[in-house]
């Protein structure tokens, strides 16, 4: 048995969850999540818990046993409380300014770098060197991080362009000068 799969997902007061079949629907003071699990794991409500049951010991429905019930739990935790990424920009002249449409980034090139923010996704430069991401779901806040990363990963020599906050950068050494 899954150890993480076999765990009921609490549901806390304020949130309310419809199970359609295979479609989990979430609603809560965050905003509304549905997605569409494997047709094989079943969900169902008992009360205040949310239980997702496997048909079989098969490795591929205890795989998808875990999957389904953290998913289950993250949409409960996004509409509840949301998910939050911090990025740091590192750089001689690297900065963010906030938008209305999102956030505009100078990042060392010949020329500023407006990034939309999606829907659901908020954007804020909490300074010109801190950018903070933030959403209920969390698969699309990874992933604006992500994105916003990508546009000047950092560079080993200098530790230049933008990371996460916490992430550590791998220092080289620069060349040997002299003879």
């Amino acid at each position: 048995m899954s150890r993480i799969g076999k765990q009921p997902v609490a549901i806390p007061a304020g949130v309310d969850v419809a199970i359609d079949g295979s479609t989990v629907r979430v609603k809560g003071p965050n905003g509304e999540l549905t997605r569409t699990l494997h047709q094989d794991v079943r969900i169902r409500r008992e009360g205040t818990d949310v239980l997702v049951e496997r048909p079989s010991d098969d490795p591929k429905h205890r795989a998808l046993h875990g999957l389904s019930r953290t998913l289950v739990a993250n949409m409960v935790e996004g509409v509840t409380s949301g998910f939050k990424k911090t990025l740091e920009i590192v750089g001689v002249g690297y900065r963010a300014e906030n938008k209305p449409f999102g956030l505009t980034l100078s990042l060392g090139y010949s020329h500023p770098i407006d990034y939309r923010a999606p829907e659901g996704i908020k954007l804020r430069a909490a300074s010109p060197t801190v950018v903070e991401v933030s959403g209920p779901n969390k698969e699309v806040v990874g992933q604006v991080a992500a994105e916003i990363r990508s546009l000047r990963p950092p560079e080993p020599y200098k530790g230049k362009g933008v990371k996460y906050q916490g992430e550590v950068i791998r220092r080289k050494a620069g060349k040997a000068g002299g003879k």
